[in-house]
């Protein structure tokens, strides 16, 4: 990356990857401002952070001095739309205008590279890992793709280790400017079909990452991947259920716990307590250890890791826990997220009813998998749903929370809107209740503890 440059700007600047980035920037010295169009949270902290960011897009908002191209890089996401009038400005006076993932990409030529990625688990497995590597004698820097509960942050630096986490995004087929020394695959499962169009061009994507690989990986047993490794990287497969180079055994469940031996190549660890007990996390967890175990962390040090492994906001999170109620949050946005997220949160409370609220996010997913979220809300006890979350897209005809709602088995079924959804909650009855998707429901998280406090 160009040394000169002491200006970095970023348009898009709220979003997880990108916040990560502005932060990076701002705490090795550089001056850091942006544009986003919503002031979220994260938005907010990275104000406190120092950072000037606005919410229109007016060239004219942009300060004066991130107007010279010699000393400015502009980095942009993918959601900024190419006619937005701050990014043809740049492009058209000629800065260096790079995507989130090119960046990033340079980052990890100068370090040596832990990238993870995958479909869904790639958040939660990342961060799990970098927490282990932080807590040990190795120490790591890392990008993650969450705020962490134990950091209360998305980025994490080290002036001692040169190992960096990367949550490595398959979207747009940003992980391919990446240059890992060690990546985990997680799952191939399709999405992003508005980009990829067949689910083989989507796992072929994956296929083409492994050929960045110099040093080793670890992927997922039995998923649908065919490795196109160089010859001296070594492969690895892991396992939350089946034997593998690296599995769970002796799995215990109860009293809201979850303990496990992990067995290595070469070693059992005995019980592993998790401090995020999710069933789902168990494949995570062995993942995030086997790369920490790879690069040196103690098995000592894994356990202390990896029971005091706070979470992640938004993914599987709980907000309030009584006598008489749970309250949990998750950012499941795939069907397959979805019915982990779900058999996790019916494993834990067996024996409570369990209501979903679910936001879909984008018409694109909706329309290729309405189906399977279906399948997925089914096995709820009751499920409100709301309308979708669009992001970056324009609405497609036909496509509306409706066509999910139709194909749900399950009698307990409302359809509703955000605006009606506390009244619709008034009227319902629920030991557990479980907020779900990637788009704004979790804006909505305040009101509803505050109503299940006094309910």
């Amino acid at each position: 990356m160009k040394q000169t440059y002491t200006h970095y700007y970023f348009l898009g600047i709220g979003g997880i990857g990108m916040s990560a980035l502005a932060r990076y920037f701002n705490a090795k010295g550089g001056i850091v401002a942006g544009y986003d169009r919503v002031r979220s949270l994260l938005c907010e902290e990275l104000e406190t952070e120092g950072i000037t960011v606005h919410y229109q897009d007016d060239v004219a908002l942009i300060p004066a001095s991130f107007k010279d191209a010699d000393r400015t890089l502009v980095v942009y996401t993918p959601a900024v739309p190419n006619d937005h009038s701050e990014l043809l400005f740049f492009r058209r006076q000629g800065f260096t205008v790079q995507k989130r993932a090119e960046a990033l990409g340079e980052i990890t030529r100068m370090q040596n590279a832990l990238c993870f990625a995958g479909t869904h688990g790639k958040t939660t497995t990342s961060t799990m890992a970098a927490h282990l590597l932080k807590e040990s004698h190795v120490d790591c820097n890392a990008f993650l793709g969450g705020i962490s509960l134990n950091y209360a942050s998305n980025l994490l630096l080290s002036d001692q280790s040169d190992l960096v986490v990367i949550e490595a995004d398959e979207y747009d087929r940003s992980f391919h400017c990446l240059q890992p020394r060690m990546a985990v695959i997680t799952s191939t499962d399709a999405d992003h079909l508005d980009i990829y169009g067949t689910h083989e061009a989507y796992v072929e994507a994956f296929e083409q990452f492994t050929t960045l690989i110099t040093g080793c990986l670890i992927s997922k047993k039995n998923i649908a991947l065919t490795p196109r490794l160089q010859p001296q990287v070594k492969h690895y497969t892991y396992s939350a259920i089946e034997q593998a180079d690296f599995y769970a055994d002796n799995i215990r469940i109860g009293n809201g716990e979850i303990v496990f031996d992990f067995i290595t190549p070469s070693e059992r660890i005995y019980d592993i307590q998790l401090g995020a007990p999710v069933v789902v996390n168990i494949e995570n967890g062995v993942a995030a250890m086997a790369v920490a175990w790879l690069n040196g962390v103690t098995a000592n040090e894994l356990k202390r890791g990896m029971a005091s492994f706070a979470g992640i906001r938004r993914r599987f999170e709980t907000h309030l826990k009584t006598d008489s109620v749970v309250m949990i949050d998750d950012y499941a946005h795939h069907p397959e997220e979805l019915r982990a997220s779900i058999r996790s949160v019916k494993a834990l409370y067996s024996d409570k009813h369990v209501l979903g609220i679910f936001q879909p996010h984008l018409y694109s997913r909706t329309r290729d998998f309405y189906q399977a979220f279906a399948d997925a809300l089914s096995q709820l006890d009751s499920v409100i749903l709301v309308e979708i979350y669009p992001a970056r897209e324009e609405p497609i005809a036909g496509v509306t929370s409706q066509i999910i709602f139709d194909e749900i088995t399950n009698p307990n079924k409302t359809l509703t809107t955000k605006a009606e959804l506390l009244e619709t909650l008034k009227e319902r009855a629920f030991d557990v209740l479980l907020t779900i998707g990637a788009g704004d429901i979790d804006g909505y998280i305040p009101q509803i503890v505050d109503f299940l406090k006094k309910r």
